[in-house]
């Protein structure tokens, strides 16, 4: 980070704090200790149950265009850490509350050779990318844990999660 805040390069062997790579969010996000992928943060099937996280529902319904009518999380924007129930790593808050930065440049990048560990997207690009619901996302695309966006500039809605190496 330069002195005007602006992420300006990546170390992947920096034994430092750093934002998650898009495949490092995702990973966590997405996959259960069986292996298996899920679709929602709390599973495959919808409505999302009670406490499944803070998303735009019937409490932003006057301040928001499209909402879940039959879901009430009691929070018209963000709401306090832990306040939702964690994800199957335990982590708190990996759906709703606030959307998040990940270190990869928005982009389509596909792998052509196989499968790749730990990939980075791509070197550079306009936009950075952004996953996750918020508080302000309340349609099926939007609540699925496979949601892209991409930004450059603040949002209300956007936040950011810190990933460090494990030493060895």
């Amino acid at each position: 980070v330069n002195a005007e805040n602006e992420v300006v390069g990546f170390n992947p062997e920096s034994s430092g704090y750093r934002l998650p790579s898009e495949a490092e969010w995702s990973w966590v996000a997405r996959t259960e200790s069986s292996g298996n992928t899920i679709r929602y943060p709390w599973g495959n099937q919808l409505p999302p149950p009670e406490q499944a996280g803070n998303f735009a529902d019937v409490t932003a319904s006057q301040y928001l265009g499209e909402i879940m009518f039959d879901y009430d999380d009691g929070y018209f924007a963000t709401a306090p850490i832990g306040s939702f129930t964690p994800n199957q790593h335990e982590i708190l808050d990996m759906a709703g509350n606030v959307a998040e930065w990940v270190h990869d440049f928005y982009g389509s990048v596909g792998s052509l050779g196989g499968v790749e560990v730990d990939p980075l997207g791509p070197e550079d690009g306009q936009f950075h990318a952004i996953r996750g619901s918020s508080w302000a996302h309340g349609s099926i695309t939007e609540i699925r844990l496979s949601f892209r966006d991409f930004g450059i500039e603040p949002r209300d809605d956007v936040g950011f999660r810190i990933a460090r190496y494990l030493e060895e």
